[in-house]
């Protein structure tokens, strides 16, 4: 069996419950695709499944420096469908210039398929949570997008710069690449220029 074979499931005779659990199977793909974000041991890679529970367990706890009142259930939602696309589409660095520019087409055809296992209307639902998450119009989903974004920094001053380092970024990189994190909390903002600017001062990062 490969990685790209359709999930097994014995036969049953509840069509919807059919579709729900060959997505159930499928989505458990995630966990083999890799981030450039290493764990804080600094042991291995992190994969999006990790990184997602990651987000879902401080999206209550942090929820106090959101930027203002939120569903914390739906920022919870978002962040564990948000990374399911990359099952198809792969994990894009973000500071690859040439893959974040494709990523959105090839995110959304992903998105087309992984999701269409889904019955119609939880399809929809999924659908629109990520949706929602990539347009970062609503408080939740700016919230949802400044947890994505802490997350990996915390990993990499975590690990002494590690990943920077590797891929030669830079700290104005870094703060271009963040600094929408103050639209979802502007208290994870403030605390992570702080972490930017100690990991310069450790060289962890280059300025």
């Amino acid at each position: 069996m490969t990685r790209n074979d359709p999930p097994a499931l014995p036969p049953c005779d509840n069509d919807r419950l059919t579709e729900q659990l060959r997505f159930v199977l499928e989505v458990d793909k995630v966990k083999h695709i890799l981030r450039q974000t290493l764990l804080t041991d600094g042991s291995r890679r992190e994969n999006d499944a990790e990184h997602s529970w990651h987000l879902a367990l401080m999206a209550p706890l942090l929820a106090e420096h959101a930027a203002g009142p939120i569903d914390v259930t739906r920022v919870m939602q978002m962040v564990v469908v948000h990374d399911l696309v990359e099952i198809d589409a792969g994990d894009t660095f973000c500071y690859d210039d040439a893959g974040q520019a494709t990523k959105l087409q090839r995110e959304r055809q992903a998105a087309d398929r992984i999701f269409g296992l889904l019955p119609a209307d939880q399809r929809d639902w999924v659908r629109g949570l990520w949706d929602e998450f990539e347009a970062r119009q609503s408080p939740e989903a700016r919230y949802a997008a400044a947890l994505d974004r802490l997350q990996p920094l915390m990993h990499n001053y975590a690990t002494q710069g590690a990943a920077w380092r590797k891929h030669g970024v830079r700290a104005a990189q870094v703060r271009d690449r963040n600094r929408h994190i103050a639209a979802g909390g502007p208290e994870l903002w403030r605390f992570v220029q702080g972490l930017i600017a100690d990991a310069i001062a450790r060289g962890y990062l280059a300025e």
